[in-house]
């Protein structure tokens, strides 16, 4: 199966932005960038469900336009399903348009909280309670949408060969 769009998903300073160029290129792909850390760092992280609507609505409309110029493989650092879970994160609940939004990539890479957490100003959940927090509510969201995914864990360099060979074994077969 040739992937169009893979989806770098799980919580905060788990290596997604840092990997996401390395296997675009690798795939001699195109990265659809974070829209969420855009936003943050141009107005703060103070987020409101308005605000997780427009990051989400954003990313996804970014990238349609990519798929719809042809471009691929197309790896998506992050997609609303994840902006879904920081609603729940920061919320408790979400607007109903996370739930009737369909739009999933091929295949998701959920990345594990075992790297450190690392504060960069956008970052918000570093505590190893609600890291894990977030990683089961990530964990769960891919579940209960039913959607294509493979864990990625591992340190450095094996992180980015986890990453590839899971998503070299979903190309395989």
């Amino acid at each position: 199966m040739k992937l169009r769009t893979i989806c770098l998903h799980g919580p905060e300073s788990t290596g997604k932005s840092t990997l996401a160029p390395r296997i675009a290129e690798y795939l001699g792909g195109e990265v659809v960038d974070e829209y969420g850390r855009e936003y943050a760092e141009a107005r703060g992280i103070d987020f409101t469900m308005r605000d997780l609507l427009e990051i989400a609505k954003t990313h996804d409309a970014g990238t349609r336009t990519m798929v719809a110029a042809g471009l691929k493989p197309l790896v998506l650092d992050t997609d609303p399903l994840m902006t879904a879970v920081w609603a729940d994160m920061l919320f408790g609940d979400r607007d109903p348009w996370f739930d009737e939004w369909q739009g999933y990539a091929d295949f998701y890479l959920l990345f594990d909280i075992d790297m450190a957490w690392r504060a960069d100003g956008t970052r918000m959940f570093g505590t190893p309670e609600l890291r894990q927090r977030f990683f089961d509510l990530s964990k769960a969201e891919l579940k209960r949408r039913g959607v294509r995914w493979a864990l990625v864990s591992g340190q450095g360099e094996e992180r980015y060969a986890n990453a590839i060979a899971a998503i070299e074994a979903v190309q395989a077969g």
